[in-house]
């Protein structure tokens, strides 16, 4: 390792984690010492998971990679990112409308905060289009997600799916 480790910070909800967010992390890993995967702790959102059930399955899925962690933040992330001694966001990008969303949340970072730089990953090509949002509406009605998301994420959607069923019957 490097006499100043190139760490990463990947932020997000992960909700839940799809095999796209996985093939970034293990493609970031060519690329940095460590990657923080780091969960936002977002009341104005409605998770389907708890951000401690997001973290268990983050952690579960990369427990062989003690290289990634998994952590928790909420404020600024440069801020967060800073006490992290990281340099380095990583951000996927799938289409056209995530990089101008992506673009000005890049750019005002780095006005927050001039010496911390946006790095944007695209997925490999299997999982552009696959997106959190789409996870949840398929596993919502009963859909394969089979390739999707890691077995642990497609088992717990499968045992929510079932419990809920239950409670309707």
């Amino acid at each position: 390792m490097a006499a100043h480790p190139r760490i990463a910070v990947y932020p997000g909800t992960f909700d839940p984690l799809t095999n796209g967010h996985v093939d970034i992390i293990e493609r970031g890993l060519a690329l940095f010492d460590r990657i923080i995967v780091a969960i936002l702790e977002n009341s104005g959102k409605h998770p389907l998971f708890t951000v401690a059930e997001r973290v268990g399955i983050i952690r579960e899925v990369f427990a062989d990679k003690p290289i990634v962690e998994v952590e928790t933040f909420g404020g600024l992330l440069v801020d967060y990112v800073r006490s992290r001694r990281a340099h380095v966001i990583v951000r996927g990008l799938r289409t056209v409308s995530d990089f101008d969303y992506e673009r000005q949340m890049a750019l005002m970072n780095r006005h927050l905060s001039s010496d911390i730089e946006t790095v944007f990953m695209m997925p490999s090509e299997q999982y552009a289009y696959v997106s959190s949002t789409l996870i949840k509406d398929i596993a919502a009605l009963g859909g394969s997600l089979a390739g999707l998301v890691p077995p642990v994420v497609d088992a717990r959607l499968a045992r929510r799916r079932e419990a809920a069923t239950t409670r309707r019957a």
